[in-house]
């Protein structure tokens, strides 16, 4: 499977490459969404390469045969559990869920219920500050 810049939607703002191995979308993670140092996400590996991506071991791991940790032997491994403990009491998020809906129903399904989760005429809601942030134009949906 190849991931596309963009989801099914027609100017979505998220697209399959924003989708991390663990199941984050990182198209509303706080350091994608702000201007200032701005990060590129987890799977666009040039420009602004963060230190904690680059260090990431779930992004690394070579045990995944395919683009997300659900196509491991081993899903969910102890990392994938404890990210996903954070960030259901922190944020109210689950990666393996994630994982699991897009196994089951597959990435491009998954884009369209991400967008109807975070995104309004107010903008993308940020998961980690719960904030809005201003989407462009051409990801507005029509």
């Amino acid at each position: 499977m190849e991931l596309g810049d963009r989801g099914s939607r027609p100017g979505s703002p998220f697209g399959a490459n924003l989708i991390a191995p663990c199941g984050i979308n990182c198209g509303v993670c706080m350091a994608y969404l702000r201007e200032k140092n701005h990060c590129n996400g987890c799977r666009n590996l040039g420009q602004n390469l963060r230190k904690s991506i680059a260090a990431c071991r779930i992004r690394r791991c070579d045990k995944r045969e395919g683009m997300f940790c659900s196509s491991c032997t081993e899903f969910p491994c102890d990392r994938l559990r404890h990210l996903d403990e954070r960030y259901q009491k922190r944020y109210d998020m689950s990666e393996i869920e994630n994982l699991i809906t897009i196994r089951d129903n597959g990435v491009e399904k998954f884009l369209e219920t991400e967008y109807a989760k975070w995104c309004s005429d107010t903008g993308i809601l940020c998961v980690h500050d719960k904030k809005y942030y201003e989407m462009r134009e051409d990801e507005r949906d029509s």
